[in-house]
């Protein structure tokens, strides 16, 4: 090394060779690729300089890159400029400097061709999803197996209005960001269209204002939808606290003393699952429970009649409204997801069939399906 050091002292050190800039391809834009050929000089510098050229004929070093690095990534440009760039070898005094690029300009693209199969995924799962719905809509009857702890809400609000005993509604804990609680607001519609039937007090306590806001008002649309909205009680629908623990503690004293016959956990749990579902068992009430929440599932299925686990949570407006336009989306959601797995079937018999001779083109085809 001290042998190179000294010779690049003595005869200076060779500019770097073949400087190429273009915009890279298939991104937002500002940005801009750099690549050269590397000093025959390289093993004794120390950095390359990277000099950018503005239309208006402005230089400014842009970044650095240690020696044997032949590549830079310009991030700083504006689009639709044209810009030029130098590359300069340097070692401690000594630099080289190389011709400059060509004009590079950077744009954004409109499409990214490396996610085709994105698209080609988003047509056919938008065909199925209009293709379901609209066999809904003709009356066509769309299969949907049996989810038990949906089927036991007729009963479960029949109980309540025998009894004569209130039902109590909790849509989780979480904001209305959450799809889990979007799901709960669903199914609360559905059960509010059932109180109103049968003249049952539906009460629903809530932890976060804007949610309390949408469940009031969804709950008051219910009871006008089936024509009672004499029946609907503003005060029922109510918000009790931001704070997880004093939430359910207010929720759990109304179990002790309204005894309601039925309670419904839907939406987004935490630590407070199993409080607020031991306290509804012990009153003895009919409880059906749903979240998409791992860890809390367990909780529920221990304490309650019923559980939604999972996906069945989401499902559960289509089941109970049996509305055309939820069905078929559900429908095509789930044959998307028959697709999804016939294309990993697929292509993991073709990765293995790629490998043998004469078989090479099968891993193009696997390609475009852009598994791994």
């Amino acid at each position: 090394m001290s042998f190179l050091l000294a010779v690049c002292f003595i005869f200076g050190i060779g500019p770097p060779e073949a400087v190429k800039a273009c915009d890279r391809p298939n991104d937002a834009g500002k940005c801009i690729l750099l690549s050269w050929k590397l000093s025959p000089d390289d093993a004794g510098l120390k950095s390359y300089d990277i000099v950018r050229t503005d239309a208006f004929g402005k230089d400014t070093v842009v970044g650095s890159v240690p020696s044997g690095i032949g590549s830079f990534t310009d991030e700083s440009v504006r689009d639709n400029v044209r810009y030029t760039y130098r590359v300069v070898a340097r070692q401690d005094s000594l630099r080289a400097e190389s011709v400059a690029s060509g004009i590079a300009v950077s744009r954004a693209q409109w499409f990214n061709k490396a996610r085709v199969n994105v698209l080609v995924a988003l047509v056919i799962f938008s065909f199925l999803v209009f293709y379901f719905i609209r066999h809904a809509r003709a009356g066509r009857k769309l299969f949907i197996r049996r989810i038990a702890g949906l089927d036991a809400v007729e009963e479960a609000v029949g109980r309540a209005t025998e009894m004569g005993r209130p039902i109590l509604y909790v849509p989780g804990l979480a904001g209305i960001s959450q799809i889990s609680t979007i799901a709960a607001l669903n199914i609360l519609s559905e059960v509010a269209k059932k109180t109103a039937k049968y003249g049952t007090d539906l009460l629903v306590p809530n932890r976060d204002p804007i949610v309390y806001t949408v469940a009031l008002e969804m709950v008051k649309e219910a009871y006008t939808e089936v024509g009672r909205p004499d029946m609907f009680k503003k005060e029922n629908v109510f918000f009790v606290s931001d704070n997880q623990f004093a939430y359910a503690a207010a929720v759990d004293g109304m179990m002790v003393r309204e005894k309601p016959a039925t309670n419904f956990f839907m939406g987004m749990f935490w630590a407070e699952s199993l409080i607020l579902a031991e306290t509804g068992a012990a009153t003895g009430a009919v409880q059906i429970a749903g979240t998409d929440s791992v860890h809390q599932l367990p909780f529920f299925i221990t304490a309650c009649d019923h559980t939604l686990i999972g996906e069945e949570l989401y499902a559960a407006s289509a089941y109970l409204s049996r509305d055309p336009l939820l069905l078929g989306s559900l429908k095509g959601q789930d044959w998307g997801k028959v697709v999804i797995l016939a294309v990993l079937v697929a292509g993991s018999i073709l990765l293995v069939l790629s490998g043998i001779k004469g078989l090479s083109f099968l891993h193009v085809i696997y390609s475009f399906f852009n598994i791994s």
